[in-house]
């Protein structure tokens, strides 16, 4: 049973940095494509960044240079680290798994999902 729970998050300044981990059991974690979605009240979710089975990562144009997705394959972690952050990030992150052959911002490609962990960024 895949299972999948986030931690990592929490209220900080704008300009300032946090790194969410995700927390994998029930699964061979090396071999799935992992993501980080977010979303917001009244809205959809959105695709952050993603990873594949080979390290190679795909990042939403809203936080290219500033959020760096990686993974620990021995410790079944997903990592984002989020710098520079702006009131805009602002929302309920997840952790996302899925046997895909490559990354995806997608949240349809996706279907197994942590609880969340939620970012505020104040101004």
């Amino acid at each position: 049973q895949v299972q999948l729970e986030e931690s990592g998050g929490g209220t900080m300044q704008a300009g300032g940095s946090l790194r969410l981990s995700c927390t994998a059991s029930g699964y061979t974690f090396s071999g799935y494509c992992m993501g980080w979605f977010r979303q917001t009240p009244g809205k959809g979710r959105e695709g952050v960044a993603s990873i594949d089975r080979k390290g190679l990562a795909i990042y939403a144009d809203s936080v290219k240079g500033r959020f760096t997705i990686s993974r620990d394959n021995d410790k079944k972690i997903l990592y984002l680290q989020m710098n520079s952050l702006k009131p805009e990030d602002t929302a309920m992150y997840y952790c996302a798994a899925d046997n895909l052959l490559w990354s995806s911002l997608r949240v349809s490609d996706f279907g197994f999902w942590g609880q969340g962990t939620q970012v505020t960024v104040s101004s």
